[in-house]
């Protein structure tokens, strides 16, 4: 069945704004190949989709707002002032605050250049399958000079973002915060900092479409390495070991006729040589000129002004492509109170480790003084920064790293679920594997094996039924990290783990977890590295009708 085909002629009679529901066939049929034969799969705009949404408990409160992607200018200070993509001519976005239950009502206007198209998708919020902004799978691209408008209820409270899931547009600056407040919060603070870390090429260096085109060449296609940038991290005490040899990368099986046919093809941006300990070895391709927080550079950073002995709950948020970011806050200790938006036993650590798509949120008592919050980037020999002001004191450099970097380093997996946030127990349905495939060489990444297809959605479902306790096992047969984002769920990571929509597994490892399908309709399940998704780290997570 060609998807896009039949998606197209159903579509053609959607006429009620913000209803957005791709009109597949109630129950469209998939091809189901290779998870669960063939099955009549629930399409976005099934009743089931519709009976679930009525199920969440909603304030009759709508919050509206349009958000205009188009061609911009941005200041990141400094001097830098690349063009790129933003919402409302600013990056990151003007932040999105509302209230569990609340209804978002967003227009999605596209005034970007030429043929561009675009959509919006909320990271991290389980919301009706129709409004997860996901071509082709739950709507059409939204056509330049077109809107389309998102409607849903949020009714989890936590830190999240939005952003464009269509080509490598997440590359730009298309993001914005998305804060739901909890009306029964326990927390007690007397100040909130959202800080949003991103990775920045776009309109210096190039474009995240000529990175994306460098990389699909893959490093067979390379041919001689000369030229290559092999810095990595000239500094293992902060950013893991030095890897001048390449021992990190996957280098897959190149043949002879492919490196001698390349012709010493450019290597603008792609990286080598970055390395990990914690990522458990290469920790990225892509060189960046900037790391942001805030969009501002490192050099003119973002500064919270605030008084000794206040208590700010700091939500962070990784809006990268290619990096994961450690985080610390010179001279203080932090606590993880929650991360993707479920509370945690609160951990007091000195530095965290955020992988792309990933939120936690901390709380912290400041000092008197001026402090760095660095955002370093791993195994990339390279940071960003923000500043915390409660007193006097010089501003630190731009390559400052505090001694906190190399202090307790928290990742996801040694965290614990709070006991009201985490799962029933109960028995496990069905068991998925979810085999993380590819490698720098021929840059075919892809899950199980099959890079998805964007043209058929359908081809290939991982298939889930309504009511299950579901399993995935992720197997990563890479030599690469993969922040691996489910869509429209979280799950729990073990038996007491933390409840995340997007962790890391770390290569030639296996990562478990466990979720109820709750939420039917079709999601995507992808690496949240932009490039490693586009290339085909992606699958459909389908329920059957």
């Amino acid at each position: 069945m060609n998807s896009i085909n039949r998606r197209s002629v159903l579509l053609a009679g959607l006429g009620a704004a913000g209803a957005g529901a791709l009109a597949a066939c109630s129950g469209g049929s998939g091809s189901g190949s290779g998870s669960g034969g063939s099955n009549a799969l629930v399409s976005p705009s099934d009743s089931a989709v519709a009976a679930a949404d009525k199920k969440r408990t909603s304030t009759g409160r709508q919050q509206r707002l349009t958000l205009t992607a188009a061609p911009a200018m941005i200041d990141l200070g400094g001097g830098v002032m690349p063009k790129t993509w933003a919402f409302d001519g600013r990056t990151p976005g003007k932040e999105v605050r509302l209230s569990v239950g609340d209804t978002l009502v967003a227009e999605l206007s596209n005034q970007l250049p030429g043929k561009t198209t675009t959509s919006i998708h909320w990271h991290g919020i389980a919301l009706r399958n129709d409004m997860d902004g996901v071509p082709t799978t739950t709507q059409t691209a939204v056509r330049a000079g077109s809107t389309f408008t998102y409607k849903f209820i949020a009714d989890a409270p936590g830190t999240y973002f939005f952003h464009p899931h269509i080509g490598v547009q997440l590359d730009r600056g298309l993001y914005a915060p998305l804060i739901v407040e909890d009306p029964k919060e326990t927390l007690a603070y007397d100040d909130e900092w959202v800080l949003l870390l991103d990775d920045w090429v776009d309109g210096v260096t190039g474009t995240p479409d000529d990175v994306f085109t460098e990389l699909k060449r893959g490093m067979a296609a390379m041919g001689d390495m000369s030229g290559m940038d092999m810095s990595g991290s000239s500094n293992p005490s902060s950013s893991g070991d030095s890897m001048g040899d390449m021992g990190g990368m996957d280098m897959g099986s190149a043949s002879p006729s492919a490196s001698a046919s390349s012709g010493g093809m450019g290597k603008k941006f792609m990286l080598m040589g970055a390395t990990s300990k914690l990522l458990g070895g290469d920790a990225g391709d892509v060189k960046y000129p900037h790391h942001l927080i805030n969009g501002r550079v490192a050099t003119d950073p973002d500064v919270y002004a605030g008084k000794p002995g206040k208590k700010v709950r700091l939500r962070i948020i990784n809006a990268g492509s290619d990096t994961a970011y450690r985080v610390a806050l010179g001279g203080h200790k932090l606590t993880i109170t929650h991360t993707d938006g479920f509370a945690v036993q609160h951990q007091e650590v000195d530095a965290l480790l955020v992988g792309m798509g990933e939120r936690y949120d901390i709380l912290v008592t400041l000092g008197d003084g001026v402090f760095p919050l660095v955002a370093l980037a791993e195994g990339k020999n390279a940071n960003g920064l923000a500043l915390v002001r409660t007193g006097s004191g010089s501003k630190p450099s731009a390559s400052v790293r505090p001694k906190e970097l190399d202090g307790m380093i928290m990742t996801a997996s040694q965290l614990r679920a709070a006991d009201d946030v985490r799962l029933k127990s109960a028995k496990t349905d069905v068991t998925h594997q979810i085999k993380l495939t590819g490698n720098m060489m021929q840059y075919d990444w892809a899950i199980n094996g099959m890079p998805f297809d964007m043209k058929d959605p359908e081809a290939h479902p991982i298939v889930i039924q309504e009511g299950q306790r579901v399993r995935l096992d992720f197997i990563n047969d890479t030599e690469m990290w993969h922040p691996m984002h489910l869509h429209g769920h979280t799950y729990q990571i073990g038996v007491f783990g933390p409840r995340k929509d997007t962790a890391i597994v770390l290569p030639k490892k296996k990562l478990s977890v466990f979720f109820d399908a709750d939420n039917p309709g079709q999601w995507m399940l992808h690496c949240h590295n932009a490039y490693h998704g586009e290339a085909g780290m992606m699958a459909n997570m389908a329920y059957r009708a």
